[in-house]
């Protein structure tokens, strides 16, 4: 049972197009704290999403089409693959009444940003958001409450953005439980691609090259993983559809640091070759460093 809130919800109605693991957690966490909406909306093309949605009580509403369930929402969250985000924005725009903020919570901004930007409207403010978490898991039934705890959200409103609504969201998300930091956008896509794009174009092409060998050796890779490999396989089970739409949208800032990343291999590679036992040490060493900073800094 949902307690009484102890301070006034922020929206009379919030409305969240695709209520998959990012989605369907806002909702969780909605509706546990009664401070975000008095109204929860969900919204999904797929039947099967919404009729799922719906056995779990995660909204109030259950909608099918975006319109209907942007037009008297006070806020609209964009939860869709990266790809759709543009798209189903510049659907629903033309139906927000003024003064409701659209948001999303794309893993890349740029792309998305100027994709939108032809259809926003300026009594409609704009802010784009990224909640650094999330699991290998997707759709309805991934989500839980709890998901955003301690976490970063990434907020990157544009220049012209209303500074008020952006303090709303910000507050928005702290009530979710997540820690902010307001970014430029194309800071934001650097950032992202070395701390999560990467790792998980690494991961992918480790499980493939890992997949790709001979019969009997793929069996004993299957066999004998051990933990490294198995955190390997583990991001490598996120969602493909989601995963394609962000290499394609930051393909710049991924390839760049892709490419650094190659020459410090490189560099790794011809420490081993000629046995340079100073440098190979000094990356291991850099890399627990880093893994301490994580933990002090509650990242892991």
């Amino acid at each position: 049972m949902t307690e009484t809130p102890t301070v006034p919800p922020l929206f009379g109605t919030l409305a969240v197009i695709g209520p998959g693991l990012i989605g369907s957690s806002i909702l969780r966490r909605a509706q546990r704290d009664g401070t975000i909406a008095r109204e929860l909306v969900a919204c999904d093309i797929d039947p099967a999403v919404r009729q799922r949605v719906t056995e779990l009580g995660i909204a109030d509403r259950v909608e099918a089409d975006p319109l209907r369930a942007a037009a008297d929402a006070d806020c609209v969250i964009l939860c869709v693959p990266v790809g759709a985000i543009a798209t189903v924005g510049a659907q629903i725009l033309p139906v927000m009444k003024p003064g409701a903020i659209l948001s999303e919570v794309g893993s890349t901004k740029q792309s998305i940003i100027n994709a939108i930007a032809p259809a926003l409207r300026p009594d409609i403010p704009f802010v784009p958001t990224h909640p650094m978490a999330g699991t290998e898991y997707s759709g309805p039934d991934a989500g839980f409450a709890t998901l955003f705890d301690d976490r970063w959200c990434l907020l990157t409103p544009l220049e012209d953005t209303d500074p008020a609504a952006t303090a709303l969201m910000e507050t928005m998300w702290h009530r979710l439980g997540a820690r902010t930091r307001i970014m430029d956008p194309a800071h934001h896509d650097r950032v992202c691609a070395i701390v999560s794009h990467l790792p998980h174009l690494l991961a992918f092409t480790i499980c493939g090259t890992a997949d790709d060998l001979a019969d009997e050796t793929r069996s004993e890779v299957l066999d004998f993983a051990a933990s490294g490999f198995r955190d390997f396989t583990r991001i490598a089970a996120s969602d493909p559809v989601m995963w394609r739409d962000i290499f394609l949208n930051n393909r710049e800032a991924l390839l760049e640091m892709l490419a650094r990343f190659m020459e410090d291999a490189q560099a790794m590679a011809r420490a081993i070759r000629w046995g340079d036992e100073d440098f190979i040490v000094d990356r291991i060493e850099r890399g627990r460093h880093i893994r301490r900073s994580l933990l002090e800094n509650r990242q892991a």
